[in-house]
């Protein structure tokens, strides 16, 4: 291999990226917009959701109960209504998603230790979000009946409140997040987009790279030239994983820095991470490069299947664990999910090499496999 003709060809490709005005744009501007976009849309924070209050009790019990949900950061309180009737025409109208309904002889029955009911509607469009909220309502429904039935019990024995709960709750169960203590969505979400947006950029920019080279018709210029094609895919690459990795680095800053993502892991660790998942993402690319002539089916194919691996096949919105096995033995295949591990690992984990080594030795064989029989997949010749 010639290091001066490589070295030529990757300077050349630098130049054509940085002339051609939407290439650069893809390359450098279009990661950054879409974390910006993607990091704000794809959170599963469900907050300030708009609640309702439907009392026909009117007691102070009815009022200490509803407090519950009214205090809660998690619902946005619209105000007291008069019956459901109302609360129906405001969910049709979109102005609400929750509403309590507190029956009549609530405080009644409660002092007179008889059972009461107190009915919850939920806007059922929003599916996976109402189930987040139905959870949110359950938490603070027993939250309030534990309260309600420990202050009845410390005023009928006239004990303490702490005696009381000790009678009334005699077990708890006590909840702790760990690596996202507060779980915020985008605590989760902003790390695995570096992912997300790596896995299609990096085979985009190679596929794009060797298929406008077709398209221009200055792939005839290797047809005709003593440049082999090793020296041809590594000064493709070069280029490519260059970019790829400084546009990793730089979707690092935002989902550390802008988005607040803790980072509490190795960062050489990562940086070396990036480096070998962008350069095994690379034969995506190749393959991309070897079926499409125009750049334009390279760039919705480029979309398609970097979409479908970062979906599907990484880890991101199902674990690997819970997927088909055909799908689990795919995902083991592709470098996503070993870089998924690597990411999750060093931002909320604080995995280091130990941890890591594993995905980082399986990354580097499959960099290695592409740079070894990558030419194999290029020819000289154009088939007939």
């Amino acid at each position: 291999m010639n290091l001066r003709r490589v070295l030529a060809l990757a300077a050349k490709e630098w130049r054509e990226v940085l002339r051609d005005r939407i290439y650069f744009a893809l390359t450098f501007l279009l990661p950054v917009i879409l974390m910006l976009v993607l990091g704000y849309g794809m959170t599963h924070d469900v907050e300030n959701v708009p609640l309702a209050v439907v009392d026909y009790d009117h007691s102070a019990s009815s009022r200490e109960y509803a407090q519950h949900f009214t205090g809660s950061r998690y619902f946005a309180y619209q105000g007291t209504m008069r019956d459901v009737r109302e609360v129906e025409r405001a969910m049709l109208d979109g102005r609400l998603r929750v509403a309590i309904i507190i029956p009549e002889q609530f405080h009644q029955r409660l002092t007179a230790g008889r059972p009461t009911e107190v009915q919850v509607l939920l806007d059922g469009t929003f599916t996976i979000a109402v189930r987040t909220i139905r959870g949110y309502v359950g938490a603070i429904h027993a939250d309030a009946a534990g309260e309600l039935a420990t202050n009845a019990l410390a005023r009928k024995l006239g004990v303490p409140p702490d005696r009381a709960r000790v009678v009334v709750q005699p077990l708890n169960i006590e909840t702790r997040y760990l690596y996202n203590e507060e779980a915020k969505g985008v605590w989760t979400i902003a790390p695995l987009l570096v992912m997300f947006i790596l896995t299609w950029t990096t085979p985009l920019l190679l596929g794009l790279g060797v298929v406008r080279e077709k398209e221009t018709g200055s792939i005839y210029n290797l047809y005709a030239s003593t440049v082999t094609r090793a020296e041809f895919l590594v000064g493709k690459l070069i280029p490519t994983i260059s970019m790829s990795f400084l546009n990793g680095m730089l979707l690092w800053c935002l989902a550390a820095w802008y988005f607040g993502a803790p980072f509490r892991g190795s960062f050489p660790v990562f940086a070396l991470g990036t480096l070998l998942f962008v350069t095994a993402s690379c034969g995506i690319g190749l393959v991309i490069s070897l079926v499409t002539r125009t750049q334009q089916a390279a760039l919705m194919l480029s979309v398609i299947l970097g979409m479908l691996v970062a979906s599907e096949y990484s880890g991101m919105s199902t674990p690997i664990s819970e997927l088909p096995p055909v799908n689990a033995a795919i995902a083991h295949v592709l470098p996503a999910m070993y870089y998924t591990a690597i990411v999750e690992g060093s931002f909320l984990k604080g995995a280091g090499l130990t941890e890591l080594g594993g995905n980082l030795a399986v990354l580097a064989v499959q960099s290695a496999l592409i740079l070894c029989f990558g030419p194999l997949l290029l020819h000289k010749r154009t088939r007939t």
